[in-house]
């Protein structure tokens, strides 16, 4: 019930973040347009070529958008030889979520964290990055993609596919905007001056004026009202995450170790951040604060998943109103329909090697850029290049000639 219940909620979503965002286009357009043509029809053109791009945006959203991002994180397409554990988590996620087989994507970079993205179930991708895959065991490791599991199931996936390019459109628009502003400015104060006696050059200059604030507040209120919409997302995938494993300790730990982390995500940006698990954005050294617009309190979501009783939507929810105070997130026709879940077992832990881990990253590194490993019989691990022409390599260590297999 709740699926259905949340994939009415984000096709109504969709379709009001996409009139909305219409709404802001046009505004951006009219005001650009009275601002450098005095004519009265500058502000209708202005509009036509501002819905004009809007709809070559919601088709490039549904055609291709979920690529886009994916090519904007670096994202590598991965097979299950790079790394059979995480193609054996995302398989059973897909199993228990009743899903297709999601591509499964990593993005070489050391900080930990993962995101989905696709117009579907059916066109879904989990990329994950190098770091998370280094820093957290098995049952956090299934948390992780059980949450993101749970946005393709919920159809989040679409909601952020379309939120992410209206937004980088409003941005990518007051940017150009902006500088050309800059520049035009530079050698307009004469025109200014001479025309500042008319009464059509002092409205001409308001204008001016309005379309420059209006293309600094367009990016901030295009991403308040992406995050007013989509707030509850997190919670949800979250809770649903929960269910899907039955241990609500290895999504919580893995929140706790990403956000222990002080390396910045180099491939993230503000218009893809909100796709992330967990902030990207954060200063180097620094580790991830509550402070942040793009994702409810880490803390929070940590502190609601490790009261939880059982696994199921009603357990969150007490633990969710017992950690926040505040009303639950989850509809109160899925926790008619819902069935109680157990907690199962932890999974084996093992003891934190922090060399083990910095190697385990950079391993995962090389090999998604199409490295192979080749152990010598003295021990020696060598790392053989895609480009490698010859059939045979000799150890830098002990001079062995060793096959290399193709």
């Amino acid at each position: 019930m709740l699926m259905w219940e949340q994939i009415r909620a984000n096709k109504r979503n969709s379709i009001l973040l996409l009139v909305l965002m219409a709404a802001v286009l046009s505004f951006i357009g009219w005001i650009i347009g009275m601002a450098f043509v005095s004519d009265p029809m500058a502000g209708t053109l202005g509009i036509v070529i501002a819905i004009g791009l809007w709809i070559i945006m919601v088709i490039v959203s549904f055609a291709g958008g979920d690529q886009i991002f994916l090519a904007a994180s670096k994202a590598v397409p991965v097979t299950k030889n790079v790394h059979p554990q995480l193609f054996n988590v995302v398989e059973e996620m897909a199993i228990a979520a009743q899903l297709p087989m999601p591509k499964v994507y990593i993005i070489v970079d050391p900080a930990p964290n993962a995101f989905a993205t696709g117009r579907s179930p059916q066109t879904a991708s989990i990329a994950v990055t190098a770091g998370l895959l280094g820093r957290l065991n098995r049952d956090e490791l299934q948390g992780v993609v059980a949450h993101e599991m749970s946005h393709i199931l919920h159809r989040d996936i679409l909601f952020v596919t379309l939120a992410g390019v209206m937004l980088g459109t409003i941005t990518l628009i007051s940017h150009v905007f902006l500088r050309g502003m800059f520049y035009s400015s530079m050698g307009s104060g004469r025109r200014y001056s001479s025309r500042s006696n008319s009464g059509g050059g002092q409205a001409q200059l308001v204008l001016m004026i309005i379309a420059l604030i209006a293309a600094i507040l367009a990016p901030l209120m295009a991403t308040l009202l992406y995050f007013a919409l989509s707030r509850r997302r997190e919670y949800l995938a979250d809770a649903g995450g929960a269910r899907l494993t039955r241990y609500p300790e290895g999504l919580a730990s893995a929140l706790e170790k990403i956000s222990q982390n002080t390396k910045p995500l180099a491939v993230a940006n503000k218009v893809t951040a909100p796709m992330y698990i967990a902030n990207p954005l954060q200063e180097e050294g620094m580790k991830l604060s509550d402070m942040t617009s793009t994702h409810p309190p880490i803390s929070e979501r940590i502190k609601v998943l490790r009261a939880m009783a059982g696994a199921s939507f009603a357990d969150y929810s007490n633990a969710f109103r017992k950690a926040t105070n505040h009303s639950t997130p989850i509809p109160a026709s899925a926790l008619k329909s819902d069935e109680a879940v157990d907690i199962r077992q932890a999974g084996e832990k093992k003891a934190v090697d922090v060399k083990r881990q910095s190697r385990d990253v950079g391993d995962i590194m090389w090999r998604t850029n199409g490295y192979h490993f080749l152990t010598c019989a003295c021990g020696l691990k060598m790392k053989i290049p895609p480009n490698f022409k010859s059939d045979k390599v000799k150890c830098p260590r002990c001079g062995r000639i060793s096959a290399v297999q193709s």
